[in-house]
């Protein structure tokens, strides 16, 4: 008897209840090369990356791209934003390279890395005076929301929990007054 057998008997026995645990594991998660899920394709997370990656680029760690950020993005947007908040993130990957063709006569992806730096610092003063001044109901500027969950995904990640940050795979007693030196990177655990 095979695993796929014990799990496809195991459920019929449950009544069913983990159908959804044994169709994946006999279909297995199957994407398309063009679109990542519902709401994102490979270009649009292409896109994620480096708007990621220039807002944490590579240094003595690893970048959000060596991290994916983007992919972590695409996650996280069709999975736990409401759908007003889809659109505002969507139609913002879509104004960012509508901006870069406009200034630099390249798509985001292909322009200068200076470029891509001014461009996303201007966006980014422009999403300080919008939450300023946004209502309570109002969502948030899709600027915001990337660059929050660039932050995210990146310092949730292995490459910046364990190379931008001091890590401790199995952490001793705890010590809360440990010494500090200005310039110790934050701890991760």
């Amino acid at each position: 008897m095979t695993r796929r057998d014990v799990l496809q008997n195991v459920a019929i026995l449950l009544g069913g209840s983990i159908v959804g645990g044994s169709v994946f594991s006999l279909e297995g998660c199957k994407s398309s090369d063009k679109q990542v899920n519902a709401l994102f394709t490979d270009k649009q997370v292409a896109l994620m990356n480096e708007i990621a990656d220039t807002i944490l680029p590579t240094t003595s760690s690893p970048g959000a791209k060596a991290a994916k950020v983007g992919d972590f993005m695409s996650v996280m947007v069709f999975d736990c934003y409401e759908d007003k908040n889809q659109k505002v993130f969507t139609e913002g990957l879509k104004k960012i390279d509508e901006l870069s063709e406009k200034k630099y006569n390249s798509s985001f992806i292909d322009a200068d890395p200076k470029d891509r730096t001014a461009l996303l610092t201007e966006l980014d003063k422009e999403q300080k005076d919008y939450q300023g001044k946004k209502g309570k109901d109002d969502p948030s500027h899709y600027f915001r929301m990337m660059k929050e969950l660039t932050l995210l995904g990146y310092f949730t990640s292995k490459e910046g929990a364990t190379q931008a940050l001091r890590y401790k795979a199995v952490p001793g007693s705890y010590n809360g007054n440990l010494p500090y030196k200005k310039g110790d990177k934050a701890w991760a655990t």
